[in-house]
């Protein structure tokens, strides 16, 4: 099973293949380990995600074809792979598209928020919200 993560149904599809919370929690930080790491100049109080528990960094970068690659890191494995999570849900598209995106509904076809502790699932929406927020903002500055 590949740590690559494509899209949320790939990642559907892996979660229901491991079956167990065990296993889906050890392939979570899996593709934690397998995230490239944001550059330290980017992990800076301007990128910093506040309400996670850990230390969490997240950046847009805008490409030329409008799409928008989000990049990000945490200093903690587990959040790591759920940010593996929410790359596979938001990146690579517009921001029109991410703020179409119901997170709530595409985050629950996992199950995350039954199996997350209180402050690791306040963390994940506040990512999302992140998220939401910086693809409001870029479609502001869209002419």
């Amino acid at each position: 099973m590949s740590t690559t993560v494509q899209s949320i149904d790939e990642l559907v599809e892996n979660f229901e293949l491991l079956g167990d919370w065990e296993s889906r929690f050890g392939y979570l930080i899996d593709l934690g380990k397998e995230l490239p790491p944001l550059a330290a100049a980017d992990q800076c109080e301007e990128n910093r995600v506040h309400g996670c528990q850990a230390q969490v960094w997240l950046k847009f970068v805008p490409e030329s074809d409008g799409r928008i690659t989000i990049a990000a890191d945490s200093d903690a494995f587990i959040v790591k792979g759920l940010i593996s999570v929410l790359l596979a849900v938001y990146s690579g598209k517009t921001a029109g598209e991410i703020l179409a995106i119901d997170g709530e509904v595409e985050l629950g076809r996992l199950d995350l928020a039954a199996h997350l502790s209180p402050t690791r699932k306040n963390g994940l929406f506040a990512m999302v919200q992140r998220v939401r927020e910086l693809a409001a903002a870029a479609q502001e500055a869209t002419p």
